[in-house]
């Protein structure tokens, strides 16, 4: 099986005509409908199906699918590397990050890694954790940076950087920020702002609440950082955050961290790569930059 066999799947899903996928591939239709029918041959089983003039993936091709698109990845990522492998002074590094190290993190490491290898072009792609890990398994980036509580992913290595831990917040106007220890009844009655729902703040925000026995209401849900933290600094809501990401704003006194009972799970800011990746020179220096934040 050749590779423009497993393109020509791939783009048969996105496309739906042969056409376009032959205008794609730079080659011709009947050239097309020859590797189609010569992969159905190959497995003895159907795997394309026309319907309403376009053309679609059977159940079968569907299956094939899944794994023609990480072979693809693949192949063109051994293209990249074998073709950048022998200079860090050119190249592509492609980055994902989750907000909190993308923002207060990461700039800094940016802004001093291109300055030593100004030909290397940097992408940074910012996501929720878990959309990172998706993007590392189906190779899609080089390295992932995201703020997580421990995990395992059997494709995935990762290395702690830095604690990020959630902390409770409120304006410093706020009732709540008289108090040395809150009630549970207290924390259950104030309007609380929450972070989107793929957000993993969000995931150990409920958990830790529903350890508490707490019910959050009077909730909004708002898909931003720093919307939270102006909603929390006109004085209505409270929220969990990463402390990192409120520290300036705890220093200049625009916002309080709240005590409160029990204990929050660990979480850490990791880098992120795949195992199955081979790291490129451009990949390593980065990742060894990351590292050192370790010893700041």
């Amino acid at each position: 099986m050749n590779l423009m066999k497993l393109q020509i799947i791939e783009l048969i899903d996105q496309l739906h005509h042969m056409t376009s996928v032959a205008e794609v591939l730079g080659i011709k239709q009947p050239t097309v409908t020859f590797h189609m029918k010569s992969l159905e041959e190959e497995f003895g089983v159907r795997l394309f199906e026309a319907r309403s003039g376009k053309t679609f993936l059977t159940e079968a091709g569907a299956a094939l699918l899944h794994y023609s698109v990480k072979i693809n990845a693949l192949a063109r990522e051994a293209r990249r590397v074998a073709g950048e492998f022998d200079t860090l002074y050119r190249g592509t590094l492609l980055i994902g990050a989750s907000y909190v190290p993308a923002t207060y993190l990461l700039p800094s490491i940016l802004h001093a890694f291109s300055r030593e290898f100004p030909g290397i072009r940097m992408v940074l792609s910012v996501k929720p954790s878990p959309v990172i890990r998706e993007m590392l398994i189906r190779h899609e980036i080089d390295l992932g940076v995201i703020s997580s509580e421990p995990f395992t992913e059997p494709a995935l290595q990762a290395e702690s950087l830095i604690t990020d831990d959630l902390v409770l917040i409120c304006s410093p106007k706020h009732p709540l920020a008289r108090k040395t220890q809150l009630t549970m009844e207290e924390m259950s009655k104030t309007p609380f702002a929450l972070h989107g729902s793929e957000s993993s703040t969000r995931r150990l925000t409920e958990r830790w609440f529903g350890e508490q026995g707490l019910q959050l209401r009077n909730t909004i849900e708002v898909d931003s950082l720093e919307a939270i933290k102006q909603l929390v600094q006109l004085g209505g809501h409270i929220s969990m955050m990463s402390r990192m990401a409120v520290h300036w704003e705890e220093l200049q006194g625009l916002i309080q961290v709240l005590p409160i009972q029990g204990e929050m799970a660990p979480r850490y800011i990791y880098a992120v790569h795949n195992k199955d990746r081979h790291p490129s020179v451009q990949m390593e220096s980065f990742r060894s930059s990351l590292l050192e934040t370790k010893n700041c």
